[in-house]
């Protein structure tokens, strides 16, 4: 390889280590990523997956679909969802990428 390869070559790699952080390979596994999303704590993590779940059962019927009375809090922290798609939304890459 030429001088000027070697160097694209490592400036390349530092860029991925700098920027490509969202997935991490899901240890032995050929071809499986892992994406981390952070909460302070599993009362958080239980709201997320409630108004997940909350989201879908509306999404599945958008004409007349309803949480279903049963459920005590029938409102979807629709924030919530969006700060999640926030946390897995790959900036650094899109920077690396432009």
């Amino acid at each position: 390889m030429e001088i000027d390869e070697v160097k694209n070559i490592e400036a390349i790699k530092r860029l991925k280590d700098m920027c490509l952080r969202t997935l991490k390979p899901a240890g032995n596994k050929s071809g499986l990523y892992t994406a981390e999303i952070r909460v302070f704590d599993f009362l958080e993590l239980a709201s997320i997956i409630r108004n997940l779940i909350k989201l879908c059962i509306v999404a599945l019927d958008q004409d007349g679909a309803e949480v279903p009375i049963t459920i005590k809090n029938q409102s979807i922290d629709v924030g919530l969802i969006l700060g999640i798609a926030l946390q897995l939304f790959p900036i650094d890459e899109f920077e690396l990428l432009n």
